[in-house]
């Protein structure tokens, strides 16, 4: 078998860090019996095309709750990086540099990011991503979702004297928002990423960034107790429709 025919290598990051100011302890708060974390774990877990599930975190709670449901947590994160203002890019950094170090960057051709606050997620939205990311020239493919407003129908800006005006006027007047140019909301449901582009560069679109288009109900994004009594709902109404799936 040629190297080009070798089966490629794939490294899961699950960042999970112990601040949060919407939901305290977020990222092991109990979601229909479980930490929201084990749902992220789990699904990296299902794929077949996931070697390994690594947690990035600052908390040695988190790091025992992702060991029990079968994650590594082979280094810690440092607090500097783990701060309401810090971003997430260079947790991919960190991450990568530290399977750099203990192992070398080349043994993985790609990594994806799944967050813990996409627990509605399924195993085929993040293997489209990394389908698409290797058999693609992209750096970077995200699961975007169809966006519910659209600047060039239903969005104002306001200018110095309070007039309104749409944020981007079309070419032709449009009436209807099915006719406006569909445009997508960026979600955290996944991201696969090139790890040598992530330690290049400093965001995603300093690259190449292709996108999987995942429907709103697999995109929650919870940042709030609302979107987590949400979740909850969306959850009790999947098993109620299908009794026997497992939890």
């Amino acid at each position: 078998m040629s190297a080009s025919d070798a089966p490629a290598t794939v490294v899961a990051i699950i960042p999970a860090r112990a601040g949060s100011k919407g939901v305290p302890r977020k990222n092991i708060r109990p979601l229909a019996g479980k930490p929201l974390i084990a749902y992220a774990i789990e699904t990296a877990l299902a794929s077949d095309l996931i070697d390994r599930v690594i947690v990035s975190t600052d908390d040695t709670e988190i790091a025992d709750v992702a060991r029990r449901y079968g994650a590594e947590v082979p280094f810690m994160r440092p607090r500097e990086l783990a701060q309401d203002d810090s971003p997430e890019w260079l947790t991919w950094q960190h991450a990568v540099r530290m399977l750099k170090a203990t192992e070398g960057v080349a043994t993985i051709d790609a990594c994806v990011c799944i967050s813990p606050t996409s627990p509605l997620r399924a195993v085929e939205d993040v293997e489209a991503c990394i389908r698409l990311l290797l058999k693609s020239d992209a750096d970077l493919v995200m699961t975007v979702k169809p966006a519910e407003r659209n600047p060039y129908f239903n969005m104002v800006a306001l200018d110095g004297a309070g007039y309104a005006r749409l944020v981007i006027p079309p070419e032709r007047p449009i009436y209807r928002r099915q006719d406006a140019p569909p445009l997508y909301d960026i979600t955290t449901v996944a991201y696969a990423f090139r790890p040598q582009f992530v330690l290049r560069a400093d965001s995603e679109f300093e690259g190449r960034v292709k996108a999987v288009v995942v429907p709103a109900e697999r995109a929650l994004d919870i940042d709030t107790e609302l979107d987590l009594k949400f979740a909850e709902f969306l959850l009790s109404q999947s098993r109620s429709s299908h009794p026997g799936a497992a939890g």
